[in-house]
This record gives C-alpha cells, sequence and structure tokens, in this order.
C-alpha cells in the first residue's frame, strides 16, 4: 500500500484555482480510494498502480484546457494491507494525549 500526497494545479488561470481542484477531487473522490482532502494537497491511499491511476486522471482532465501544469507528489509505501492514512495521525496524537486538528 502506499500513502500519495498530491497537489496539482494549473498554473495559468490566475489567482482563484478552486473550480480545477475541485475537478480533480471529483475525480479523486469517484475514485473509490481513501483519501485525506486539506487546503494545500490531498493524501490518497491505495494499491500503487490504483493511486498513479488516478493521479493520471487528474492530469488529463485539466490539461484539456490547461496550458501549464504544476503536479506535485510525494509517496510513502509500506508494504502489507493495513490503513495507514488516519492510524499514522492517531499514532502521534496518542504519544501527545491530544488531537491536533485545531478547530475555531
Amino acid at each position: 500500500m502506499v500513502l500519495l500526497e498530491l497537489a496539482i494545479f494549473p498554473n495559468d488561470k490566475g489567482t482563484s484555482l478552486s473550480p480545477y481542484v475541485a475537478r480533480c477531487m471529483d475525480i479523486i473522490d469517484k475514485s473509490g480510494l481513501t483519501y485525506q482532502f486539506s487546503a494545500m494537497s490531498t493524501t490518497i491511499e491505495g494499491e500503487w498502480d490504483d493511486v498513479m491511476k488516478v493521479v493520471g486522471d487528474c492530469f488529463k482532465a485539466l490539461a484539456k484546457d490547461c496550458d501549464r501544469i504544476s503536479v506535485m507528489t510525494r509517496v510513502d509505501y509500506r508494504a502489507g494491507n493495513q490503513s495507514r492514512l488516519k492510524s499514522k495521525v492517531q499514532s502521534v496524537e496518542e504519544k501527545l494525549g491530544r488531537d491536533l486538528v485545531k478547530k475555531k
């Protein structure tokens, strides 16, 4: 299983990129893979081929009308089928004895 952190966005569409991020998030959400969306990136969990297909699908969706696209990925592989998307965060929170998600 891999955890893949993805940040993908066009560089030629001005300052408000949420319509393009939403386009990619729709692909990620419909992929059926486990993911965690945040303000700066999305972490996707699954098998290598599955998560790389999602990256490719997002790129193709943006390339239809974007002339310049930035794609940043970071991958953490660990043998086995254990879900780590939430367990990695929970492990640190348990050691601290508190929830690290700030809410206002």
